[in-house]
């Protein structure tokens, strides 16, 4: 039995190749004679740096950014084994937990640090950038990123918008003129771990925001400024060709995954000619995921939480979509389980099991979950072995 293990990281507690290593020894506890294949995967998010550079060969070079306050802290950029790809996550330069809780205010936080980062990447001279956008603090739909690489974003007078999504109402005018020129000769791609568009009900600012400190009468304000700047942008920005195709009338702000890190990815596509992939499918292509899945006999994922959002781009939905194409059972280990989560049957995941043996407090499931992640594996192989 050839069982390929790849899940995403455990939120708070292990990273995806902690939660690997421990699936697979729980496994072969309870199947001494299985062989476990270790991949671990992410979809664009936090720990996407990690596994892209770890599985690659490559290395990481830290830097000094613009943090999502506009304080200076260091960053790490990725550099992949091949010398010419490298890997910004947002999370380690613009990310929410990079802000003390009584601090985060998407009104004005910036994504400036992720361009330091893009900026750095080309300074090591890379061809290709993949950026990582999950686990972002901001909704300033990529301004302080292009403004850190040259770009302005004006109001009726004239003067450059302070920074953060609470200002973006006032936009009057787009100056690109000034952008670093060697972003025309590079290709950029965005791993998104969501596909959600830039406005609406479903958007940046109405889901996500709320996550970031943002209240009701601010969450509607970040989404008139986020829709003031799509209307700008589509007036002045000439839109780049791009393989995906935007929601029919609703320009480059309906690109899926436009909504991700409050509208990140709506800044990478529009200003620096980016494409928006699903980041599971990015990940999946650089650690030759479908090699090692075609000699496997079942699929071991999972990661902290399973809900209705883990369906639209996460790691266990991309997971179980390649594998339900060759007819391989996928199961999936969270610590959680929560409603929605049924919807990843639809995907292809065969079954799901949460790690909790009983109550357990937050903290003490996080402290334990390299041992409640292996015990549950080993009483799944323990049983897979008997039916078999």
């Amino acid at each position: 039995m050839r069982v390929l293990v790849c899940p995403d990281k455990f939120k708070g507690s292990l990273t995806a190749s902690q939660a690997a290593e421990a699936i697979a020894a729980g496994f072969l506890e309870g199947w001494p004679e299985a062989e476990c294949v270790l991949c671990p995967l992410a979809d664009g998010g936090e720990g996407t740096l990690d596994v892209l550079v770890k599985a690659t060969g490559g290395r990481l070079v830290e830097m000094e950014v613009t943090g999502p306050l506009g304080e200076k802290r260091r960053a790490p950029l990725g550099l992949c084994g091949d010398g010419k790809t490298a890997v910004v996550e947002i999370a380690a330069a613009s990310g929410l937990q990079l802000i003390p809780p009584e601090r985060r205010d998407p009104m004005n936080t910036t994504t400036a640090g992720t361009g330091d980062l893009i900026r750095g990447a080309l300074d090591l001279g890379a061809t290709r950038i993949i950026v990582g956008i999950g686990g972002s603090g901001t909704n300033d739909g990529g301004t302080g990123m292009a403004s850190a690489l040259g770009a302005r974003f004006l109001d009726g007078k004239g003067k450059e918008l302070p920074p953060g999504g609470g200002y973006l109402h006032r936009l009057k005018s787009i100056d690109l003129s000034g952008l670093d020129p060697r972003l025309r000769e590079v290709e950029i791609v965005v791993a998104s771990d969501v596909d959600n568009p830039l406005l609406g009900p479903e958007g940046a600012s109405r889901v996500y925001a709320p996550q970031k400190g943002a209240g009701p009468e601010e969450v509607e304000a970040l989404e008139r400024g986020l829709a003031r700047l799509a209307e700008v942008a589509s007036a002045q920005v000439p839109m780049p060709c791009r393989p995906a195709e935007p929601t029919p009338g609703a320009g480059p702000a309906g690109l899926p995954g436009a909504g991700a890190a409050g509208g990140l990815g709506f800044g990478l596509a529009v200003f620096l000619g980016a494409e928006i992939r699903p980041g599971i499918d990015v990940v999946m292509e650089a650690v030759g995921f479908e090699e090692l899945l075609s000699a496997a006999r079942l699929v071991m994922t999972g990661e902290g939480r399973l809900d209705a959002q883990t369906a639209r781009g996460k790691t266990v939905n991309g997971v179980a979509r390649r594998a339900a194409d060759r007819g391989i059972p996928v199961l999936a280990l969270a610590g959680e389980l929560a409603p929605g989560a049924e919807k990843l049957h639809e995907s292809g995941v065969t079954a799901m099991f949460s790690t909790a043996g009983g109550p357990l407090s937050l903290e003490d499931s996080l402290r334990q979950a390299h041992r409640l992640l292996a015990a549950t594996s080993r009483e799944i192989a323990m049983l897979i072995r008997v039916l078999l």
